[in-house]
């Protein structure tokens, strides 16, 4: 089969199309016949040497797919060859086939193409994880980074959908427009003082979650930004790994820090996980109080465009890799 191999660690340049064997489905898993790939940034840190997969799992890159069943694994029942699904996946996405534990595997929103599918379940499954980890509540205050990102256009639907006033930062003023489009009640450019312009909408209380994909470079702003008994959730580190923490602010608001990845959770919880995105979020998304974002389509041997565009930070939504 054709898979996206990385030659060396590196930029988009390391990305080469080869052939491979194709992998059977056991026990329980099932083998999918890829029509899309959805393209996230955990892909690129991959890509660069910096985050590889779990112990076992094949270092091809790619974390959510939509296809065909081509086979069904031993003691799986629900399945048969030909059902469409879309698949939560430790890695292995960017290819033209994929074993996958079948809890992991769930069928597409009602009237959703395959190759828009492929994009929404690592985002829907990041944000639903992390919301339930860190008990969003109804009538809280929340606030995304990267508001008009895959993971930040959803969050802003999804807490908007459960009942929250929602904040949201991005990086262009076309960009807080669109945040605003997609419900957010306020709307910052983080160029500019967000976090005054934070303290400012809310009169001096902050907010009590935010989702946040930058890490150690908005650690002390982000604390700073909570209110009393407020929750930070940290899941992606584009602004580094290593940060200075606050704890007398910290301690003077009784807040938490915390910091989770799908990637590396086990089968379980992700069956869990995408079993209640299945039920909670895809409604959601067929009767259309959850907007699909934007979407790039790239076909698959012009991965290193996708690449490109991702990291360039003029995208907009979702990028697709299509078979």
């Amino acid at each position: 089969m054709r898979a996206i191999t990385v030659t060396e660690p590196g930029g988009p340049d390391a990305l080469a199309v080869s052939e491979v064997p194709t992998p059977s489905p056991g026990e329980g898993e099932l083998l999918v016949n890829v029509v899309a790939a959805g393209v996230n940034r955990a892909d690129t840190l991959q890509r660069r040497g910096h985050y590889p997969p779990p112990k076992g799992v094949t270092d091809i890159i790619g974390l959510e797919v939509a296809g065909v069943v081509a086979e069904v694994g031993a003691s799986v029942e629900g399945w048969n060859a030909g059902d469409e699904c879309v698949a939560l996946l430790a890695g292995g996405g960017y290819a033209e086939y994929v074993a996958v534990p079948a809890g992991q595997v769930v069928r597409p929103p009602e009237g959703v193409d395959l190759v828009t599918a492929a994009g929404l379940i690592e985002v829907a499954a990041t944000v639903v994880s992390n919301m339930r980890h860190v008990h969003l509540a109804d009538g809280e205050t929340f606030l995304v980074h990267g508001g008009t990102g895959g993971i930040g256009a959803f969050a802003i639907q999804y807490a908007k959908q459960h009942g929250c006033r929602v904040a949201a930062t991005a990086g262009s003023p076309e960009k807080v427009e669109l945040c605003r489009e997609l419900g957010a009640d306020i709307a910052l450019d983080y160029h500019d003082d967000w976090v005054a312009g934070l303290k400012e909408a809310t009169d001096g209380r902050g907010v009590d979650v935010i989702l946040d994909v930058m890490g150690a470079k908005y650690l002390g702003d982000n604390v700073k930004s909570l209110a009393r008994l407020g929750r930070l959730v940290v899941i992606g580190l584009q602004g580094g790994v290593k940060g200075e923490l606050n704890l007398n602010a910290l301690l003077g608001k009784c807040a938490t820090v915390t910091a989770t990845s799908l990637r590396f959770r086990p089968a379980s919880e992700k069956a869990e996980i995408c079993a209640a995105v299945a039920s909670d979020v895809w409604p959601m998304v067929a009767d259309g109080r959850i907007r699909l974002a934007r979407e790039t389509r790239v076909p698959f041997a012009e991965v290193q465009r996708a690449h490109e565009l991702l990291e360039s930070g003029d995208n907009v939504g979702k990028i697709i890799l299509t078979l």
